[in-house]
């Protein structure tokens, strides 16, 4: 709620949470809010067994890959690799046929994927470690093993690459976030980044991890 009032939205406007898996940075206090605002609550089954949500009267369940629908908005759910029950992320397309793809949370990019993000106009991004700082950093090595694997989370490499596979000409936006404070540094991200987007270093947008971002317009 409290980022919501500093980003000037009103909650009364939020008419669903959508909730990509269950890991406590991203499903942490959901519920709750849903509870708060009397909201439908949105997961897959196995984020939903996994956070006892399924008996709850606001819990919807998300099916595979079925395209649904939210005040207008068209939600298509993807599956992707990650270290969790049944983890998916999402394309959200709007009546003005404006399409923006979230991506975070993964370990590496399938087919699927790609075809799936093909032709959005807004890409929100994973950015989250550099192999040399993980590779080097506090990590213990069974976590390092974990968060570089098929099942963890995007290098900036990786990201850079997903970014040249889905530009085109109707491309508008692209943010880079859930970037490691330890494993990773804003100017590698930044310099790995600019090279796919075609742009300068200081031109790529990161997103801040302790506060709301700026908007995004897809005009």
């Amino acid at each position: 709620m409290e980022r919501m009032e500093l980003a000037g939205v009103d909650s009364s406007r939020l008419s669903a949470v959508l909730v990509t898996h269950e890991h406590g940075d991203h499903a942490k206090g959901a519920l709750a809010l849903c509870e708060l605002l009397d909201i439908p609550l949105y997961a897959s089954f196995g984020t939903a067994l996994r956070m006892s949500w399924l008996e709850h009267p606001l819990f919807r369940a998300i099916e595979s890959e079925d395209v649904f629908e939210i005040e207008g908005f068209r939600v298509r759910p993807v599956i992707v690799p990650h270290d969790s029950r049944e983890p998916l992320q999402f394309v959200i397309e709007a009546r003005s046929e404006k399409r923006l793809g979230v991506l975070s949370d993964l370990g590496c990019v399938t087919r699927n994927i790609v075809k799936a993000y093909q032709g959005c106009h807004g890409l929100q991004l994973e950015a989250n470690h550099d192999p040399v700082m993980l590779r080097n950093g506090p990590y213990p090595p069974k976590l390092q093993a974990r968060v570089a694997g098929n099942y963890g989370h995007l290098s900036n490499r990786q990201c850079a690459e997903l970014i040249s596979c889905l530009a085109w000409s109707g491309l508008q936006s692209v943010t880079a976030g859930h970037i490691s404070e330890k494993n990773n540094a804003e100017q590698l991200v930044r310099q790995e980044l600019s090279a796919a987007l075609a742009c300068t270093p200081d031109s790529v947008t990161l997103l801040p991890q302790d506060e709301p971002s700026a908007w995004f317009e897809l005009r």
